[in-house]
């Protein structure tokens, strides 16, 4: 353990004081944290697995693996939790609606091999190329329209049982704006635990299957079944974890005023991407870096790895409790109508504050129309039924809307440049 983490000072946080990745606490101190970064990712990792389908158990054992493989691969650089992407949820449902969830599996384990090959790419490259591909107003785009092609899922949910969503939701907007520190940060969890509430009392939640189920054993591991029908929805997926991991790495090396993390953005890409290969080949949803525990950082000043490492073996006990997973599949479609509600129209969001930290300028017709067609291709679904080869091949308005993003940014700056217009810069695009 020494050779992993220093004793930052006596091994008690000073006012003011940073905890540096590389250092710890003492490990009661050490490990409270830990437990603070599980409940931070908590409610969103395990609200992936209730939408998609996918075993609970599954994702949160993977989920925590990954952690642990996310510290060893950053060499202990990088303080990151690897919960539940929400960017896997449209082509999950996607995939299994016409076809098994094997497919979809097949679908997450080839966005970690993809994401693992970008990180290798970057760890021998650098990240200057990735920055030409996806300008703030590209990336901005697409993780807006990964959130708001899911709106009509959300509202049909929420139709289902108006009046616990609508606890659930309310709830959810309450303890965002009327608590603060930690308790603000778990609005997610505790919405939904007041719309299972309002479910239980209403008498739609059936506890049978947690009675049944045992304490201890294994998580509900499954294998892939190949498809590649199922690729167009989810390569685009790659994208939106290269910016998140970008975005987390760029994070930490100016929270922490050490820009060295920058160095790590290769291998931290590598990570994510061997740690959603794993759980793409055992049943676990894809994972990313979670803004959820960056907050937690930045309100504790406490960067320090070895809490993440205490958060990871946390997530794999509870993932060999089939009594935990149970429970989560109890929750009824009130309660996640409400939520996603939010939780959907939040990702959007997250695509429009990328624009606003990144200055991008709306007055130029190229970052218009980028932003403009990707999100009408995106919020609308565009569907084409593809024919190659006499297997039908569906692309969805993510993966259609991606590709617009990219295609119309890059064209149309090529055109500028050709005339003339002016220079461009797609670091300040």
């Amino acid at each position: 353990m020494s050779t992993w983490w220093t004793l930052h000072r006596d091994g008690r946080p000073v006012d003011g004081a940073i905890v540096a990745p590389g250092e710890r606490l003492t490990w009661p101190r050490t490990i409270g944290l830990g437990a603070q970064h599980v409940v931070a990712m908590f409610g969103a990792t395990f609200l992936v697995p209730l939408l998609t389908g996918f075993p609970p158990t599954a994702t949160l054992f993977f989920s925590g693996v990954g952690t642990l493989l996310f510290l060893v691969i950053t060499r202990n650089r990088v303080p990151s939790y690897l919960g539940s992407s929400f960017a896997f949820i449209a082509p999950i449902q996607a995939a299994v609606a016409t076809g098994t969830m094997g497919n979809a599996l097949f679908g997450v384990l080839a966005v970690g091999l993809t994401l693992a090959l970008v990180g290798a790419v970057v760890t021998l490259t650098g990240a200057g190329w990735i920055d030409a591909l996806m300008p703030p107003v590209v990336t901005g785009a697409i993780v807006a329209l990964i959130g708001l092609n899911l709106s009509g899922a959300a509202t049909s949910s929420f139709a289902l049982s108006p009046g616990v969503a609508a606890v659930t939701l309310v709830v959810l907007l309450l303890v965002a704006v009327g608590l603060r520190g930690m308790a603000a940060r778990l609005s997610i969890l505790l919405g939904v635990v007041a719309g299972y509430v309002a479910a239980a009392i209403a008498g739609v939640v059936d506890l049978s299957p947690v009675g049944e189920a045992a304490w201890i054993g294994v998580p509900d591991f499954f294998a892939p079944e190949p498809s590649w029908a199922v690729l167009p929805a989810f390569i685009p997926v790659v994208l939106v974890l290269v910016a998140e991991n970008v975005g987390h790495v760029r994070t930490v090396a100016h929270l922490t005023g050490d820009e060295s993390i920058n160095e790590s953005t290769g291998r931290a890409l590598l990570a994510d991407g061997i740690a959603t290969t794993l759980a793409g080949a055992g049943g676990g949803s894809g994972t990313t870096t979670y803004g959820e525990n960056i907050g937690v950082m930045a309100a504790t000043r406490v960067y320090s790895t070895a809490a993440y490492a205490v958060a990871g073996v946390v997530a794999i006990l509870l993932s060999l409790s089939p009594k935990f997973g149970a429970l989560v599949n109890t929750i009824p479609s009130g309660v996640l109508g409400g939520v996603t509600v939010a939780l959907y129209g939040l990702i959007g969001v997250i695509g429009v504050k990328i624009w606003i930290d990144n200055g991008v300028d709306f007055s130029r017709p190229v970052n218009q129309l980028t932003a403009a067609v990707a999100l009408v291709i995106g919020i609308g679904d565009l569907t084409l039924d593809l024919d190659p080869g006499g297997g039908e091949v569906v692309v969805t308005g993510i993966a259609l809307g991606t590709v617009a993003a990219l295609v119309v940014f890059h064209s149309m700056s090529a055109i500028e440049r050709a005339r003339g217009v002016r220079d461009h810069d797609p670091a300040h695009s």
